[in-house]
C-alpha cells in the first residue's frame, strides 16, 4: 500500500481546482497527493459560465466572453448590462488540459485513472480502496456523490437543474456572437420551471441548452423536441448538430457539510459547494478553493472548515418555494430580472451583498409568494434544523 499525504476522491471541478491552486501556492511540494477518478478527464463532458470582471486565473481558457446578456419571457426581452463584468466561457475539456498540464509537471502529484469503491476511516489513517488498488492517506478531500443520502431525506427540499445542450452550426447568420441568453422563459412551462439557455460563439454556432429546475429528470425526447421547437422559432431552417451535452446538477440546502471529520472534507457537490438556488458551480467552486488552499496552510481540523451564513437560509427559502410550486420559477426570476439593478443581482448572486443589499434584491421578488414561503419555512424547520 502506497501512502499519501492527501488523497482526492473524484477528480471534478473542485478537485482539480483546489490542486491547482496548492501548486500556485508554493506551500505543499512537500506533500504527497494523489487525485482518483474513472473518468480520464479526455473528452469535452459539459460547459462552466460564470460572471467575472477578470480571472487571473482562468482567464486563459475562457473561449467566449459576453456583454450584455439577455433575458426573456412570453412578453418581454430585457438586455441586461453586466459591466464592468463579463459572462465568461469555458470548455471542460480546455480546463481538465490546463490544470492537469501543470500537474503533471509535479512530481509529489500523481493522477490515477481508478475507480475509487471503498473509504475506510480509523482514528489516524484513512484507506481507500479503488477496484484494482489500496491506498492510505493522513486527509482525503471526497468529491463523490453520494445521491441517494438526498434523494432519500425529506427535512430538506431538493430539486435539479438538469439539462441537454446542443452545440449546432448553420447555414444561415442567425445569432449575435456579442449576446449572450441566460434566460428564456418564452417556452412553455409544463408546470416546472424551465427556460431555453443560448450561448452564440459566432454568427453560425451556438449552444443551446434545454434546463429545467425541477424534482424529475424528462425523456431524452423531451429536451431534444424542445431544442428542436427553439430552433425552428428561431428561424433556423438548416443546421448541423456538431456536439451535445447532458447534464443533472443537485440543488439543495442539504448540510453536506456534517459528514466531514477531522480527516474527511467533502467537496464540490459532494460538499454543498455549489449554488443551491441556481446550480451555478463554476464561481463557487473558485471560491470555495481558494479557501480551502487558504485553511490548508494554518490549520488541520477539517470540521472546522465550513461556516454557514446568511445566504444559505435564502437559498434555503427559495429552493421551498420552487420546491412547492415550482411553476412559480418564471414569475421569480423575472421580477429579479426586470426589476432589480442588474449589477446588484449578480453581486447578491456572487454571495457578496450587505443586508441592506439583500432587503433590495428580496423586495423586487413576489411579496405575497416569499412573506407565505417564509413562514412556512419558519413552521416547517424551525425546531427540524440543526446547524
Amino acid at each position: 500500500m502506497k501512502h499519501y499525504n492527501y488523497i482526492f476522491a473524484g477528480a471534478g471541478l473542485s478537485a482539480l481546482m483546489t490542486v491547482y491552486k496548492m501548486v500556485q501556492s508554493g506551500k505543499f511540494s512537500d506533500k504527497t497527493i494523489l487525485l482518483l477518478d474513472e473518468n480520464n478527464k479526455k473528452i469535452n463532458d459539459r460547459t462552466w459560465c460564470f460572471w467575472e470582471e477578470k480571472s487571473e486565473t482562468w482567464d486563459a481558457i475562457v473561449t467566449k466572453k459576453w456583454n450584455p446578456a439577455l433575458y426573456a419571457n412570453p412578453n418581454r426581452l430585457v438586455e441586461i448590462d453586466l459591466a464592468p463584468k463579463k459572462y465568461n466561457q469555458i470548455r471542460s475539456i480546455d480546463f481538465y488540459n490546463f490544470v492537469l498540464d501543470e500537474i503533471s509537471k509535479q512530481e509529489n502529484i500523481t493522477f490515477e485513472n481508478q475507480k475509487v469503491v471503498e473509504v475506510q476511516e480509523v482514528e489516524n489513517q484513512i484507506t481507500v480502496h479503488t477496484i484494482s488498488e489500496i491506498y492510505t492517506c493522513d486527509q482525503l478531500f471526497n468529491s463523490i456523490l453520494n445521491p441517494l443520502e438526498v434523494e432519500n431525506q425529506k427535512q430538506y427540499p431538493l430539486l435539479k437543474q438538469h439539462f441537454i445542450g446542443w452545440f449546432i452550426q448553420t447555414e444561415q447568420e442567425i445569432f449575435n456572437p456579442e449576446q449572450a441568453m441566460v434566460m428564456d422563459f418564452s417556452v412553455e412551462q409544463k408546470g416546472n420551471t424551465r427556460f431555453m439557455y443560448v450561448l452564440p460563439t459566432s454568427k453560425t454556432e451556438a449552444l443551446l441548452e434545454y434546463t429545467l429546475f425541477s424534482q424529475s429528470h424528462l425523456e431524452t425526447s423531451e429536451y431534444e423536441s424542445e431544442i428542436e421547437l427553439y430552433i425552428q422559432k428561431l428561424g433556423i431552417t438548416n443546421y448541423k448538430i456538431v456536439e451535445k451535452e447532458r447534464g443533472s446538477i443537485p440543488m439543495s440546502c442539504f448540510p453536506f457539510w456534517k459528514n466531514n471529520t477531522k480527516r474527511v472534507l467533502n467537496i464540490g457537490s459532494a460538499g454543498g459547494w455549489t449554488k443551491a438556488s441556481t446550480g451555478y458551480t463554476f464561481k463557487n467552486a473558485d471560491k470555495k478553493s481558494t479557501q480551502l488552499v487558504q485553511f490548508l496552510q494554518s490549520k488541520t481540523d477539517f470540521k472546522k472548515f465550513h461556516k454557514i451564513n446568511k445566504f444559505w437560509f435564502y437559498d434555503l427559502l427559495l429552493l421551498d418555494i420552487l420546491y412547492r410550486k415550482n411553476e412559480k420559477g418564471a414569475t421569480i426570476f423575472s421580477a429579479l430580472f426586470t426589476k432589480s439593478n442588474p449589477q446588484l443581482n449578480f453581486k447578491f448572486l456572487d454571495e457578496e451583498t450587505s443586508f441592506w443589499e439583500d432587503l433590495q434584491i428580496i423586495w423586487k421578488c413576489p411579496k405575497g409568494l416569499f412573506v407565505k414561503g417564509l413562514f412556512a419555512l419558519i413552521f416547517r424547520y424551525s425546531f427540524n434544523i440543526k446547524l
